[in-house]
């Protein structure tokens, strides 16, 4: 299937402020684009670009004391196959996880363990455990969370979007991320 994506952002800058970017598509799924997915700035300033360990492409800029406008027009092209499912996936105790996950559990900025612990072990601790317990997880965001455009707001965390009920697809992965962290799965 062919898709057309892109983005207008902009932002109204009081000061120069500096910027990492990181609205470029994956480079994994780079072969898959049928036009580049060049970003545009208006004003244009100087741009440099770098991997992050992730592998996500991104850009450093140093935003005018002015309004900036970030810009792309593209189209990819994607089979429309749902993602690959793994119904044996297993669940490693928490104890025997190679020590760079353990990351993935712990709290952040829009992902509150703290907050949603207690909701996750009293909704999800009886589900057997593996891939499960993790679409059961995802089965939950989707049936409670209603998605909108209008909907997207930059400080929203996992929490707000549990107890709102609402959000962009950031806010589903933060909830389901959260959750999984909460549940001792790496996410």
């Amino acid at each position: 299937m062919k898709i057309h994506a892109g983005y207008e952002i902009a932002y109204d800058c009081l000061q120069p402020t500096p910027m990492i970017i990181t609205l470029s598509v994956h480079p994994s799924l780079r072969s898959n684009l049928l036009t580049p997915d060049q970003m545009t700035l208006h004003p244009h300033v100087p741009m440099t670009e770098y991997w992050d360990r992730y592998g996500n492409i991104c850009q450093v800029i140093r935003a005018p004391a002015s309004r900036i406008t970030l810009s792309a027009d593209f189209f990819i092209q994607d089979s429309g196959e749902t993602d690959e499912v793994a119904p044996g996936a297993t669940q490693r105790p928490l104890e025997t996880l190679p020590v760079e996950t353990l990351v993935y559990l712990l709290g952040s900025r829009y992902c509150e363990t703290d907050r949603l612990s207690n909701f996750a072990w009293a909704t999800f601790g009886k589900i057997p455990q593996g891939w499960t317990l993790v679409q059961t997880i995802v089965d939950y965001v989707h049936n409670h969370v209603t998605f909108g455009y209008p909907h997207a707001n930059v400080s929203r965390t996992a929490f707000d979007t549990f107890t709102e009920g609402k959000g962009v697809c950031r806010d589903f992965a933060h909830l389901a991320v959260t959750l999984c962290r909460c549940m001792n799965i790496p996410a």
